[in-house]
C-alpha cells in the first residue's frame, strides 16, 4: 500500500495555485474548484479543493485546520533560498530540530502549514525506531 496524496482546503484557487507554482511544483490539473500537483522529484501529488464557505474570504478568517503538509528537499538552503527570491515569507527559516530534521516552516495563502524540510535517513530510520503491525 501506499499514500496517494493529500488534499489541501483552500479559501482562493488562483492565488493558491499561484503560490505552490512558485514554490516549484507542476499543477497537472486545473479546475475552478480543484487542483493537482505533481512534485518534481519522485511523482507524489498533492491536491487543492475550494472551500465553499464564502465566509472565509478575509485575513481574518483564514482556515486553520491543524494540519501541516510537508515537502522534502536534499538542497534545503538552496531551495529556501530560490522560494524566498520569488518573494514567500518564511515564518521559520531552515533550522536543526531535535528529531533530526532540518526544517522552514511557511504557510501558504489559506493559512495552511507547510514545512519544508530534509530529513535524510532518519525520515524513515530515525534512532527511535520501532516496527509494529496489527496483531489479531
Amino acid at each position: 500500500m501506499n499514500l496517494n496524496q493529500v488534499t489541501l482546503t483552500v479559501i482562493n484557487m488562483d492565488e493558491s495555485t499561484e503560490f505552490y507554482r512558485r514554490l516549484g511544483f507542476l499543477q497537472i490539473v486545473d479546475t475552478p474548484h480543484y487542483a493537482r500537483f505533481a512534485c518534481p522529484d519522485d511523482g507524489a501529488t498533492f491536491s487543492l479543493t475550494l472551500t465553499e464557505a464564502d465566509t472565509l474570504t478575509t485575513e481574518q478568517n483564514k482556515l486553520s485546520s491543524g494540519t501541516t503538509i510537508y515537502f522534502e528537499h536534499q538542497e534545503l538552503d538552496e531551495w529556501v533560498e530560490t522560494i524566498k527570491s520569488r518573494g514567500i515569507e518564511f515564518k521559520q527559516l531552515p533550522i536543526a530540530q531535535s528529531y533530526l530534521w532540518r526544517e522552514a516552516i511557511l504557510h501558504d495563502p489559506s493559512g495552511n502549514k507547510i514545512k519544508l524540510y530534509w530529513a535524510g535517513e532518519h525520515r524513515l530510520n530515525p534512532p527511535w525506531r520501532v516496527d509494529k503491525t496489527y496483531q489479531a
